[in-house]
């Protein structure tokens, strides 16, 4: 039986989009619910065309109470009879008492080499740091930001040149190819790393 897929997101929804194209004939997986905290995010309406049950759970009205909107994502998830969480640009730090149920069930795509830079604007930091080489790590969720098992890893070189925003480029170009390899073989049991040349 496939198991049932929640991707969270918070935005377009690039590398969702790149998961769910990749959810068909004999993947282990089907994509169940895209769920973003924002209701103008781009990929709830690319999924609600698509026919994929779409939820929204705003974060504003709960404020600084990340207990009460983790609780109402809990409550939303629940219908779905979800088996894996991905996270796809969901711009929301989530807590242990949300991750802790989901261990071993929640991955997560972050725009770097995995320990470097975890947290936000990791290209330019890359590039401040004169690194030569940068990449995208795809992990498990723990309780710690960024700091899950490593389940896939590719990379790209740095050029001379580049800004945050062309290095970024390259880097989602290589997320949306290994962000779906990484599902397939982790729905399918298999937490051992894939790195990509």
């Amino acid at each position: 039986m496939s198991k049932r897929v929640a991707i969270f997101l918070s935005g377009g929804g690039s590398n969702m989009r790149a998961l769910v194209e990749s959810m068909r004939a004999d993947h282990p997986a089907r994509p169940a619910l895209v769920l973003s905290n924002r209701a103008d995010a781009g990929g709830i309406a690319w999924a609600a065309e698509r026919g994929i049950a779409t939820e929204v759970v705003d974060h504003r009205p709960h404020g600084a109470n990340r207990a009460a909107f983790e609780a109402e994502l809990t409550e939303r998830l629940m219908p779905y009879g979800i088996d894996i969480i991905c996270l796809a640009g969901f711009m929301r730090v989530l807590t242990a008492g949300f991750v802790t149920p989901w261990q071993g069930r929640m991955i997560n795509i972050h725009p770097s080499l995995l320990p470097k830079y975890r947290g936000l604007h990791t290209h330019a930091r890359a590039l401040e740091a004169g690194e030569q080489e940068a990449g995208c790590t795809v992990h498990e969720v723990t309780a710690e930001l960024d700091e899950g098992p490593v389940l896939g890893q590719a990379r790209v070189p740095v050029l001379t040149g580049d800004t945050p925003d062309s290095l970024a480029a390259r880097v989602l170009a290589q997320e949306h190819i290994l962000y779906p390899m990484v599902l397939r073989r982790f729905a399918e049991g298999n937490r051992a790393p894939l790195y990509l040349p």
